[in-house]
């Protein structure tokens, strides 16, 4: 009885495609705008959405395909930990904000002081619910700058990346942005000394988020990705603080 042979070129791909290993499913992270450049270097192969910490929560809170949550706020986490929504959340990084102008700075700004001139300049903040905001708010409190928002022309922004882009293009004269986004950005922007005791306590916390459906192994593998040897010293080479080990 004749042999049936299959074309070698038939034959091979039919061998490797038996031999390839089966790809693993994604894993979804919803994280903070502010960990757009680190994340994909800790966690590669997986899907991500960056956002504003509290834009993210709500979508969370909404029904949302998330498997892991990185907030740039414990306020968010906590809050759906609270709601049986996340497991108990987990410090993973530390952070500082830094105030900028354009990298000409043609404002001529030399000291955040500055800023309590009545309509003195364009500011670039984070928006009063988002963590760069919160966090903006409470060092111009704790610089006696309260009022600082109120006595200069301000635009809110969502999304960090976007207060970056906004003063970097010049189209804001100053802006308090996170000090990971001005490493990333040296050669836009310039930045000026704000002094080390009106800065906020900036942690940053993750959670596997709990929901019909979800990849919790895989959340749970970013989420020791993040805390491992090398994670930490990804996110020290991002110029994120980083939190004692536990």
């Amino acid at each position: 009885m004749p042999r049936f042979r299959l074309p070698c070129a038939l034959a091979l791909t039919l061998l490797a495609v038996a031999l390839a290993p089966v790809a693993a499913s994604a894993t979804t992270i919803y994280a903070a705008s502010s960990l757009s450049k680190v994340v994909p270097t800790i966690a590669p192969g997986n899907r991500t959405n960056f956002a504003g910490s509290d834009t993210l929560a709500f979508q969370i809170e909404q029904g949302a395909p998330a498997d892991v949550f990185l907030s740039a706020a414990p306020l968010y986490a906590q809050r759906l930990y609270a709601k049986g929504l996340c497991d108990t959340p987990n410090v993973f990084a530390l952070n500082t904000l830094t105030f900028v102008t354009p990298a000409s700075n043609p404002a001529g700004i030399t000291r955040v002081q500055q800023l309590d001139k009545p309509g003195g300049y364009r500011l670039a903040v984070g928006g009063k619910n988002v963590p760069l905001g919160i966090y903006t708010r409470t060092l111009l409190g704790k610089l006696g700058l309260g009022r600082a928002l109120q006595k200069n022309t301000v635009s809110q922004y969502q999304k960090a990346t976007d207060v970056v882009s906004t003063v970097a293009l010049g189209s804001a004269a100053a802006g308090f942005i996170y000090t990971t986004d001005w490493y990333a950005n040296t050669s836009r922007l310039r930045a000026i000394s704000v002094p080390a005791s009106a800065q906020p306590l900036i942690r940053y916390e993750a959670c596997v988020v709990r929901r019909s459906g979800a990849d919790t192994a895989g959340a749970k593998t970013v989420i020791s990705r993040l805390l491992s040897l090398s994670g930490r010293q990804a996110l020290a080479n991002a110029h994120f603080g980083l939190p004692p080990k536990s």
